[in-house]
């Protein structure tokens, strides 16, 4: 990997030291080109036509997507985010009063309101999986949850977004393939980061986004959807003329393929640029992106674990390129705002980002620093001399302006 030319390529690389690849990672120029390439065909020829002139890099797009999770373009649904992917399908699971949600401690916050939601709404229990000592959900106690309460649905964050712990789920979802449960992923935070293998994890859907490891653009996800879901029937609940055909007054007839979970309105100069992420990251080889990343991670985890009054909060027997630490005293907002005014960015996680976890882990926030393989060692070893300085200079109250 020949990171002088890839940090050539990353414009970004020359302004600050960017640390915030979970938040959304910086672009390299293919995909800039794509993005701005197509604006400028719209612009000349229409909307409708240039999407119509396109259609050739469009396919393209879903066969990047596709190759990248090892699964056929007839399984990929282009959305809005990661959000609306795993939005889209939830809701495609019928509930009723009774049924029941399993997941786990370490789940993304939206995720946990949409499971509450429909706690609320439809009456559906939401139970959540014990953790191992060491970190990370227990499969041995999944299983018995699974077999005592049969869930309609298990969901997990592949790697939740306040640490740097991947969760095993490709056990989890042998566990779901054997006991027939429906199994939704929540790889934001792992595509783009290591080697994604749906068929591997045995799951039924799969809910991305563009903007963060993937090094695509912001408001640009996709969605993964197993031939066995698509056998079930199962569809959005809110299915539209993207997804589906009014073929009578009161019957419509659903597309055969995931794109049934897409809608009709697109930003296709995104899509175009998701599909060119995806064969950037595959062209570099996710083996050696995620070996990359994680070698950045532990010797941000060593050095940092170094200085008096900071913690590293990260917990798993795997852990990945999220690093994730409280400071004694100090508001991580204040830390992240300070570092920002000195070119590096991170970002703060309050307590509200992940209840559960951070309760357990005793903390109100946390500072997340997130590498990605264009950074350097001595980025690493400057954001942490920062850190230290930061630490150990007199308090200093930001404006709260700055911190919204």
């Amino acid at each position: 990997m020949n990171i002088d030319h890839l940090r050539s390529e990353t414009p970004g690389c020359h302004e600050r030291i960017h640390l915030n690849n979970a938040g959304a990672a910086l672009m390299p120029e293919p995909v800039i080109r794509t993005i701005q390439n197509y604006f400028a065909l719209e612009s000349r020829i229409g909307g409708y036509e240039a999407e119509d002139a396109s259609r050739e890099e469009v396919r393209r797009a879903y066969e990047a997507v596709a190759a990248l999770l090892g699964t056929k373009p007839a399984n990929i649904a282009f959305t809005e985010n990661a959000t609306a992917s795993f939005t889209q399908a939830l809701s495609s699971i019928p509930f009723e009063r009774g049924d029941a949600i399993l997941t786990t401690r370490n789940d993304y916050a939206s995720n946990q309101i949409q499971f509450l939601s429909l706690q609320s709404r439809v009456g559906v229990n939401v139970l959540r999986a014990p953790d191992r000592p060491d970190g990370g959900v227990d499969v041995t106690a999944i299983d018995d949850l699974i077999r005592r309460h049969r869930p309609k649905v298990v969901c997990v964050s592949h790697v939740p977004t306040t640490s740097g712990l991947v969760q095993d789920v490709a056990a989890i979802g042998a566990v779901c393939r054997c006991e027939n449960v429906l199994f939704l992923v929540d790889a934001c935070q792992s595509v783009g980061q290591m080697p994604i293998d749906v068929n591997g994890m045995q799951c039924d859907f799969l809910s991305a986004t563009s903007r963060k490891y993937l090094r695509g653009p912001r408001g640009a996800g996709f969605l993964y959807v197993s031939d066995g879901a698509l056998e079930r029937g199962l569809e959005p609940l809110f299915i539209d003329m993207k997804g589906a055909d009014w073929i009578d007054d009161n019957r419509y007839r659903p597309k055969r393929d995931a794109k049934r979970f897409e809608t009709w309105e697109f930003a296709w100069a995104l899509v175009l640029a998701t599909g060119e992420a995806a064969r950037y990251a595959r062209a570099l080889g996710l083996d050696q992106i995620r070996d990359r990343v994680r070698a950045l991670a532990r010797r941000l985890r060593e050095s940092l674990a170094a200085i008096d009054g900071v913690r590293v909060l990260d917990r798993g027997r795997e852990l990945c390129g999220i690093v994730s630490i409280s400071v004694d005293g100090r508001d991580p907002r204040e830390l992240m705002t300070a570092l920002r005014a000195l070119n590096i960015n991170t970002n703060a996680q309050t307590r509200t980002s992940a209840v559960i976890d951070n309760d357990a882990k005793g903390v109100t926030a946390s500072l997340r620093i997130s590498p990605h393989y264009y950074n350097t060692e001595d980025e690493i070893d400057r954001a942490v001399d920062a850190i230290r300085e930061l630490v150990r200079a007199p308090h200093v109250r930001v404006p709260a302006s700055a911190l919204e």
